[in-house]
């Protein structure tokens, strides 16, 4: 009998204190969860206009992503022709210069010599040629009237010949002189801009030593390596929009010529690209971008704003809730890619489905955001001129 009383009371102790701690969990859980709920009632991110942008249909432009340099169609290297001491030098790098203008003069003294007695010897050689006719007339008079023989004319017709010759190898000698002494001034093939200047004054350089450099900034082009795959789909006309060393604005350019064949080694097409704005820029510069194949009306967005942390790509947009503002993770689905065909933004943009005209779409620098998470603007809010529900459904909003 004590037995059964003390089974009894044991068990109305355990259920007792069951339900106590039973409560007192419910109670814990019920505060964590308060807690949190406040806690994510409080937490807002705040957004400017720049971390958002509004979705709208885009013509991108589908094509082929070239890469080269910028070259001037027109270059130079000016080269010395004779060695000599340099005496004059009168330019820079940066300085225009206008065709035919003096660049350089190499010492002149030795070549001006050289035509002197060139001159000299000709003048020489041409008084040997008149004693050597007047001898053979004065001979060929005397062969008629029978005083002297057929050979002695013959002899004196030989001299005159071998005297004639000489006087035109001296003339040859005196021109060969005279281009000598008009090579010791460097002048501009053409108008243009001097780019590196790579000797100084004093300095002694041989033939053929690389004095100066220029270029015509007046006609660039871009000279773009292509595969031969590739290249099959390019064609003389196409135009390309063209990013120079990460500046905002894009140029065009348009093919303009192509390379018969392919380079040896790399095995590569040389494609020409000349640009249609070539003011400011320079020569050597590195220039990336797209070759236009095709423009397409879609619905897109930058590629950055698109998210694939998860299983389905999507793009965070901002949505009112009632009074508030909220993040929603939207799944989409990626089209084709391309870039702005207007020229106006040089990033990568992709047309997608399943968002509607109208949405805005938190950009790429954002970062990830959670699911519903509370947000404002510091300025005005973008929403109040946006649709209420901006989000469609896949099957109403395609990119076409």
């Amino acid at each position: 009998m004590k037995l059964n009383m003390r089974r009894v009371v044991i068990a109305i102790l355990l259920i007792v204190l069951s339900a106590g701690i039973w409560r007192a969990l419910s109670v814990k859980r019920s505060q964590q969860l308060a807690a949190t709920n406040a806690a994510q009632t409080q937490v807002q991110i705040e957004l400017s206009h720049n971390d958002v942008f509004t979705v709208e249909m885009r013509e991108i432009t589908q094509g082929l992503a070239v890469s080269g340099t910028v070259k001037a169609l027109n270059y130079a290297v000016i080269k010395a022709r004779v060695a000599g001491e340099l005496k004059e030098i009168t330019v820079r790098e940066g300085d225009p210069v206008k065709a035919g203008q003096v660049l350089a003069r190499i010492d002149p003294m030795e070549y001006q010599r050289r035509f002197e007695q060139a001159q000299e010897q000709a003048i020489a050689a041409k008084s040997q040629m008149e004693i050597a006719q007047r001898q053979w007339d004065t001979n060929k008079a005397l062969v008629d009237q029978g005083f002297i023989s057929k050979t002695a004319l013959d002899n004196s017709l030989a001299s005159y010949q071998g005297a004639m010759a000489s006087h035109k190898a001296a003339i040859a000698g005196a021109d060969v002189a005279r281009k000598l002494l008009d090579d010791s001034v460097l002048r501009a093939p053409f108008s243009g801009v001097i780019s590196l200047r790579t000797a100084q004054l004093g300095e002694r350089v041989g033939v053929d030593a690389k004095v100066l450099e220029m270029v015509d900034l007046r006609q660039l082009e871009v000279e773009v390596p292509l595969s031969p795959s590739d290249s099959l789909d390019v064609v003389i006309g196409q135009t390309a929009q063209l990013q120079i060393e990460d500046r905002a604005d894009l140029v065009t350019a348009k093919v303009t010529r192509m390379s018969p064949s392919a380079q040896l080694g790399s095995r590569s097409v040389l494609v020409y690209l000349t640009l249609d704005k070539p003011a400011g820029l320079r020569h050597g510069l590195f220039a990336k971008g797209t070759l236009g194949l095709v423009n397409t009306q879609v619905l897109a967005v930058p590629l950055t704003a698109v998210r694939t942390d998860q299983p389905t790509p999507y793009v965070q947009i901002i949505e009112k809730v009632g009074d508030a503002m909220q993040v929603r993770h939207q799944k989409v689905e990626m089209g084709i890619r391309g870039n702005d065909a207007t020229g106006k933004d040089p990033q990568e943009w992709v047309a997608l489905k399943g968002i509607a005209v109208g949405s805005i779409v938190l950009k790429g620098q954002v970062g990830a955001m959670r699911d519903a998470m509370a947000v404002r603007f510091t300025n005005a809010n973008p929403l109040a001129t946006a649709p209420s529900n901006a989000v469609a459904s896949p099957a109403s909003s395609s990119a076409r």
